[in-house]
Parts: structure tokens; C-alpha cells; sequence
């Protein structure tokens, strides 16, 4: 069987599998997340070991330590895994829930009602946590899921789809609901967003090279985001303690991640008072200083930045600062530069709040909070999917909801169009 004959299989199981899962009740998904999460606990041995050897092979290969810490199972992590199962099975079932209903003059009533997606293609790097999150929060909605990680967390994945599959069929997981590609083949990936007539999303998560690969491919629709070009604008009216703790959380708290902030806008007004402390406050915990002329004069210590600089995503300790004259600047400047992923503003003053928040075009917007709450857990989503900068569909951290679509059911009483 050649590759492509072999994932159009999968696809077809997996439209079979969506067709039970749309039947099943809140109660009985919630039954078989529970067993899920027993499975994972009474096999983390099995876990262990499967992630050991595939940390021994990505060190032979050479991973970068980033890499291999967030490939790595540890007890505690196997732990937060089955605790995401059961808290997902906590979460209220979106399934049939009521959007909007009204009457017409006619008589005829609509009623507008989640539903699930159907099949769902998830496309992914690295972190094997992954694998249990996805499969949890499709299930949940409702959708088969296929599972695509990348080959250096291979025997992890298996192991944790294996325990899964084990738990949830002894309470009654319909077959095929969750699958995983078990080659580790790149062609794999094109294949994959190409069934256009088996899976009706792809959700691809990593880096930026991976997620143009896939849209570049598809032929199925994509929800993404590429990269998180995140800013912080401390405006003149701002409480300087706050921004200063904001900062450092923005930068400093996890600087390997999409919401890490990684520009630092201030205004002109405050920047001769303010900059020095933000130097003061980030260069003893190891950050990488790169501004724009007006920053250096203050700072003279910091590096010369560069325009390359203003569309970075360093994912390391290295901040961009610029001086701008307004808060009306400071947005420009994000729209320009940014992702549309999180976007921040430290003020007191409500204009500037609001022009902010009206403004700026990003899936996340922060008055006087750090951007690396964007995240479905923080949100109070539960495990999260993804986040997505996309318009359509979804935008921002992607739970339950974000998995579902909707339908239309319209009551009648024999009315005819005239």
C-alpha cells in the first residue's frame, strides 16, 4: 500500500468514527476521558521508556536543548497529561448547545446549534503533551482526530495514542476516533492536508517553516498562526512598577514561546526615566538589549537595532526597544510589525487604553497584563488546540468551542414558500 492509499484509509475510518462520535452523550464522553486518563497513569512505565529512547535518539541527532526539554516526559508531565484528560471531561459539552433561535412571521422557528467539525487533521512538533491535549479536546467536540507529530517524539506518541485508544475502548470509543500517522515520512504531511474529501480541518502547531509547509499544501482549510511577533507599549500615563514586572514576565517568565513578548515600544515622554530601568531590570537576568537611535541615546549600552529586528521572533532573550512620540505610534507600529497574535499597553489613561484596544489588529489585546496569559488554560479553556491569528472561524486560543461549527434546524408546520 503506498502512502497516499494508506492515510485516504485513515481518513475514511475516521469519517466513519466522526459519524458515532456526533452521537454520543456529554455523560459518555466524559466516561471514556476519565478511562483515558487511568490508562495514562497505569502505563506511565511504558511512557517512560518510549520517551527515553526517543530522548536518546535526539541527542545522537543533535536537538538543541530547547528542543529535547520539550520533548521530555517526566513523571510530573505524564501527571498534568491525565490531569488534562479529566479536567477536558469537566468542561461543559458544547455539542447541541443553542446559539440563537427566533421566530419568523410565518411561523417557522430557527434555531442555530453547535455541531462537530467532523474529522480533524492536527499537524505538530515536538512536545508529545501535545498528543494527548488534541486528542482530548476533539474527542470532546465530537470529532475523530488524526494525529501527525514530528518523528523525533514518534515512540512517545505511540505509546500515549496506544494508552488513549486502550482507556477509552473499555468504555466505549467508537474505533478509529483517534489515530496516529505512524510514518515518519515528510511526504506524510503533504499527503495529509491533501484529503480534501476525508478531513475537513487541518491545525497545524511548531514553527513557522513547518505551518508554511502545510498551508503551502493544503487543500484542506488551515487554521494558524506563524509566528508570535509580540509587543508591549508602556505609554506615559503607565505606573512604571507595573510595566517594569509586566515586561519582565513578557520577556523573561518562558522567551522560547509564541506569546514571549518581543518589542518593547515606550513613549517619548517617559523614556528618558523609564528606559534606564528597564536595562537595569533585564540585562542582570541575561537579556539582549537591541534599540532603535532615540533608545540607545538613552542607553548607550544597548545593541543598534536593525529593521530585520522590528519582525523578529527571537524566541531567546533578546528584546527590540523603540521610542515612539504618541499612543497613535505605537500602533502603527504593531500593525506593521506584529503577528496579529498579542499585543499589550501599560496606561492609566483610558483614551489611550481604547484607542489601543480599538486599534491595534490582533487576536489578543492586553491592557495592563502581560501577553503570555494567551493561552487556552489561562483563558479558562482547558487544554488548548492552538491559537490562531486566522479571521474566519477562530481567533486567539482555541478550546471546545473553537472545534465546533454550527447548523441551522428550522421548525415548521407545513408552511410553503410563496
Amino acid at each position: 500500500m503506498d502512502l497516499h492509499q494508506e492515510l485516504a484509509e485513515m481518513g475514511a475510518r475516521a469519517v466513519a468514527a466522526a459519524r458515532q462520535l456526533a452521537l454520543l452523550a456529554p455523560r459518555r464522553k466524559n466516561t471514556i476521558l476519565q478511562a483515558m486518563a487511568d490508562e495514562l497513569d497505569a502505563r506511565r512505565a511504558r511512557l517512560m521508556q518510549a520517551n527515553n529512547e526517543d530522548m536518546q535518539a535526539g541527542k545522537d541527532a543533535g536537538l538543541s536543548s530547547a528542543m529535547l526539554d520539550r520533548l521530555c516526559l517526566t513523571d510530573s508531565r505524564i501527571a498534568d497529561m491525565a490531569k488534562s484528560l479529566r479536567d477536558v471531561a469537566g468542561l461543559k459539552d458544547p455539542i447541541g448547545a443553542r446559539i440563537s433561535r427566533w421566530l419568523r412571521p410565518n411561523g417557522l422557528e430557527i434555531v442555530k446549534i453547535r455541531v462537530p467539525i467532523g474529522v480533524i487533521g492536527i499537524i505538530y512538533e515536538a512536545r508529545p503533551n501535545v498528543t494527548s491535549d488534541a486528542a482530548a479536546l476533539c474527542f470532546k467536540a465530537s470529532n475523530a482526530v488524526i494525529l501527525r507529530g514530528g518523528k523525533e517524539a514518534i515512540r512517545s506518541n505511540t505509546a500515549i495514542v496506544e494508552a488513549i485508544q486502550a482507556g477509552g475502548e473499555k468504555k466505549g470509543l467508537p474505533p478509529d476516533s483517534i489515530q496516529l500517522v505512524r510514518t515518519t515520512e515528510r511526504q506524510a504531511v503533504t499527503e495529509l492536508v491533501r484529503l480534501e474529501d476525508y478531513i475537513d480541518l487541518i491545525i497545524p502547531r511548531g514553527g513557522e517553516t513547518l505551518i508554511r509547509a502545510v498551508v503551502e499544501n493544503a487543500r484542506v482549510p488551515v487554521i494558524k498562526h506563524y509566528k508570535g511577533v509580540c509587543h508591549t507599549y508602556v505609554d506615559e500615563s503607565a505606573d512604571h512598577e507595573m510595566a517594569l514586572r509586566i515586561i519582565e514576565n513578557a520577556k523573561c517568565q518562558r522567551p522560547g514561546v509564541c506569546n514571549a513578548m518581543e518589542t518593547l515600544l515606550v513613549h517619548e515622554a517617559i523614556a528618558a526615566e523609564f528606559l534606564p530601568k528597564v536595562a537595569q531590570r533585564l540585562q542582570p537576568l541575561g537579556v539582549e538589549l537591541r534599540g532603535d537611535p532615540a533608545a540607545r541615546q538613552i542607553v548607550p549600552a544597548m545593541k543598534e537595532a536593525t529593521e530585520a529586528d522590528w519582525y523578529a521572533e527571537y524566541l531567546a532573550l533578546i528584546l527590540a526597544v523603540r521610542v515612539v512620540p504618541s499612543v497613535q505610534a505605537a500602533i502603527e507600529h504593531v500593525n506593521t510589525y506584529g503577528s496579529q497574535h498579542s499585543d499589550a499597553i501599560v496606561a492609566a489613561a483610558e483614551p489611550a487604553q481604547k484607542a489601543f484596544t480599538q486599534e491595534v489588529n490582533s487576536a489578543t489585546v492586553y491592557i495592563n497584563a502581560s501577553t503570555r496569559f494567551t493561552d487556552g488554560g489561562e483563558f479558562g479553556m482547558g487544554a488548548e488546540i492552538g491559537i490562531s491569528t486566522d479571521k474566519l472561524h477562530a481567533r486567539g486560543p482555541m478550546g471546545l468551542e473553537e472545534l465546533t461549527t454550527y447548523k441551522y434546524v428550522i421548525y415548521g408546520k407545513g408552511q410553503i414558500r410563496e
